[in-house]
């Protein structure tokens, strides 16, 4: 059985009296031991469905308006805050996409790691500090006693996102969702964040979602990739079988979009013309706008996700054919 499933989730914003959706019908699921890798452009979804997974759309203008979120059996839209509480932040957790604007700035970073050991586990406050320093350690902070009293603002990009992991693995959760764990670092200290967050699963056996736009990180990384465009799953498949057989237009377009050292092209190659907005319709299949196979089927009816390889749907009307 998956650790997590999710089922037709549908996510709309409030607007001027009326729903825009924003996630359309997301179906995926995650297997215990596992890293899903979910891709896609800015604003196709990613991190809303994340935040849904773990509660944090309550009390937004941004709403759940169909699905669910099955997560070790319970679907946990049908919980009370207090049992949803109880789960996020231990069996469940999260690295945000900006740690310098997810830790709290005015508390030292011990106190913050602190804070969420207290609030699930029955432990003294000396007890917490000691399970505070190995988890620094654990996510190879050195001089973890010197450190363990500094404020955010004292630390590396790298360091600060090594503080995050480190509070997200605090109660080892089952799941880790990882929300661009390494925008705004240098490509050195990606690696090290993708090594240590990997090298954390196989002592734990943690699975991980880990959210991206950069497809070398999720070819690398993940067993399992799910590409979004415009808030609905276009393309999902183990990541030998999507490598191997790039079947929707998108998908191969933000892979001809990666500069290779192997070409003199003065220009990056680009999928033409814009995401549309939210308030624009769009019939039929929402990326036949910009793509050069769209024929009449593609404008009037929206596609569904097609098996087309074992291990492998696509969301296109051609799929297998161009």
């Amino acid at each position: 059985m998956a650790l997590l499933e999710i089922n037709n989730l549908s996510i709309a914003v409030a607007s001027q009296g009326q729903l825009l959706p924003v996630v359309t019908d997301c179906s995926f699921s995650v297997a215990a031991h596992e890293t899903l890798g979910v891709v896609g452009e800015s604003g196709c979804g990613k991190s809303l469905t994340a935040l849904a997974i773990m509660g944090l759309l309550e009390g937004s203008q941004v709403n759940i308006t169909s699905g669910s979120i099955v997560f070790d059996g319970r679907d946990l839209l049908q919980l009370r805050p207090a049992q949803r509480r109880a789960i996020m932040g231990n069996q469940m957790a999260m690295v945000f996409q900006e740690p310098m604007t997810s830790l709290n700035p005015v508390y030292r970073i011990g106190e913050q790691i602190t804070e969420v050991l207290q609030q699930h586990r029955k432990i003294t406050h000396r007890e917490s500090r000691q399970r505070a320093l190995e988890l620094l350690d654990l996510v190879k902070i050195p001089h973890p006693q010197d450190r363990i009293d500094s404020y955010p603002h004292q630390l590396s990009g790298g360091q600060r996102q090594r503080v995050m992991i480190a509070i997200a693995m605090a109660c080892e959760p089952a799941l880790l969702i990882a929300d661009e764990p390494t925008t705004a670092l240098d490509v050195t200290v990606q690696k090290e964040v993708l090594d240590l967050m990997l090298d954390l699963q196989t002592r734990t056996g943690t699975s991980i979602i880990l959210i991206s736009h950069d497809l070398g990180v999720i070819a690398e990384t993940c067993d399992e990739v799910a590409v979004m465009y415009r808030g609905r799953i276009i393309e999902k498949a183990t990541t030998a079988s999507l490598f191997a057989n790039m079947a929707h237009p998108y998908t191969r377009g933000l892979l001809a979009s990666i500069p290779t050292i192997d070409t003199d092209n003065d220009w990056l190659q680009a999928i033409p013309g814009r995401v549309p907005g939210i308030d624009e319709k769009v019939n039929g299949c929402p990326f036949h706008p910009r793509c050069a196979h769209t024929e009449t089927p593609c404008t009037q009816t929206a596609p569904r996700l097609i098996d087309t390889h074992p291990h492998h749907a696509v969301r296109c009307h051609f799929a297998g054919e161009i």
